[in-house]
């Protein structure tokens, strides 16, 4: 009952915020100031990521208990399209990239390991235009 309900409440928070829409621009500076009202600790993308650090709308990583994400953003969907893209050509062979890359809209998440469920909650619930 308890993990039905903990799945319930990501639902609905996630529902309450739009969160759900693939066609929205959503933007680096919203976003940040959501997470960094419930506490997420922001930090610049790291030199090494050029696919982040070119991306049009801007970028930030996000670091939260566990695990981290880079969030980039694209001033167009099309933009974010190419992000993703990008992403997928430059991986390391090693990594199983459809497991720790995902899409919202205009932003583009990549994560260290693969995210938890609260952990994706909490990042698209704050993607904000």
């Amino acid at each position: 009952m308890r993990r039905y309900t903990a799945i319930a409440a990501v639902a609905l928070a996630a529902a309450a915020c739009g969160a759900q829409s693939t066609d929205v621009v959503y933007t680096k500076s919203a976003t940040v100031a959501c997470l960094t009202k419930q506490g997420v600790r922001i930090r610049p993308i790291p030199d090494g990521d050029f696919v982040g650090n070119s991306a049009t709308g801007g970028g930030f990583r996000a670091v939260l208990a566990g695990n981290d994400v880079t969030v980039s953003f694209g001033v167009t969907l099309e933009d974010a399209d190419n992000i993703d893209q990008a992403y997928r050509r430059f991986r390391a062979r090693n990594v199983g990239i459809n497991d720790v890359l995902r899409s919202q809209g205009s932003a583009v998440m990549l994560w260290h390991v693969h995210p938890s469920d609260a952990d994706i909650a909490t990042i698209t619930g704050c993607l904000k235009k």
